[in-house]
C-alpha cells in the first residue's frame, strides 16, 4: 500500500514539473518572439504580443505611437542588437489565469549623431537613471550609447498556450497595479 502511494505522487510530481516545464518552454519561445518583433520593428506584431487588459490604462494607439517613436525615431534610433530569455518562473493561476514572470536581458544601441553635447548628457543621465551606472557606455567614435539592460516582463495567459506580455518597468509601477494582480505583483 504504503509502495503504490508512493509511486502515485511521484507519478502526480512529475505530470506537475513536466507540466511547469512545458509552459517555461512556451513562454520562452513565445517572448523571444516577442522581442524579435521589436528587433525587426514590427510594431504591430510588437503590440499584438501585449496584454489587452494593459490597453485600460494605455489605449493601444498609445501604445503603438510611443514603440513607434522609440524604434523608428529619425533623431535617435534605437537598435536591438540582442535579447536573451534568462529565466522563466513557475505559471501560476490567479482569477482564471495563468501567470509567469520572465527575466530577460537585451543589448541595445542608441544613436545619438547629430545632437548637440547638452543633449547627449541629458540622454546619458536619462539613461543612466533607467538602466544603471554600469549599464550604459557612450562610444563617442561612434557617437552611440549601448546598453545592457536587465529587465523584465510578465506573461499572461487563459489557457497556457497563448500568452501575452506586459513589460515590467519601474515606472510603470502605478499603472500595473490595475492590470496584474497583487500576489504577481509582489514577486516583481
Amino acid at each position: 500500500m504504503k509502495t503504490k502511494f508512493l509511486l502515485s505522487l511521484f507519478v502526480l510530481m512529475s505530470v506537475c514539473f513536466s507540466a511547469q516545464s512545458n509552459d517555461q518552454q512556451i513562454i520562452s519561445k513565445s517572448f523571444s518572439s516577442f522581442l524579435g518583433n521589436l528587433k525587426s520593428k514590427d510594431i504591430d506584431k510588437a503590440v499584438e504580443g501585449i496584454y489587452p487588459k494593459f490597453f485600460t490604462v494605455l489605449p493601444k494607439d498609445q501604445m503603438t505611437m510611443i514603440l513607434n517613436m522609440t524604434y523608428n525615431n529619425p533623431i535617435m534610433k534605437v537598435e536591438i542588437i540582442n535579447y536573451n530569455v534568462t529565466q522563466v518562473g513557475n505559471s501560476e493561476l490567479v482569477n482564471g489565469e495563468h501567470f509567469s514572470i520572465v527575466n530577460y536581458s537585451t543589448r541595445i544601441r542608441c544613436n545619438a549623431e547629430g545632437m548637440q553635447e547638452e543633449m547627449r548628457n541629458n540622454i546619458k543621465k536619462m539613461l543612466v537613471q533607467k538602466y544603471g551606472n554600469g549599464s550604459v557606455v557612450y562610444y563617442p567614435n561612434e557617437m552611440a550609447y549601448y546598453i545592457n539592460a536587465k529587465t523584465k516582463a510578465c506573461a499572461i495567459s487563459k489557457d497556457r498556450k497563448n500568452w501575452k506580455y506586459v513589460l515590467v518597468e519601474k515606472e510603470m509601477k502605478s499603472q500595473l497595479n490595475k492590470v496584474l494582480p497583487k500576489k504577481i505583483l509582489d514577486k516583481i
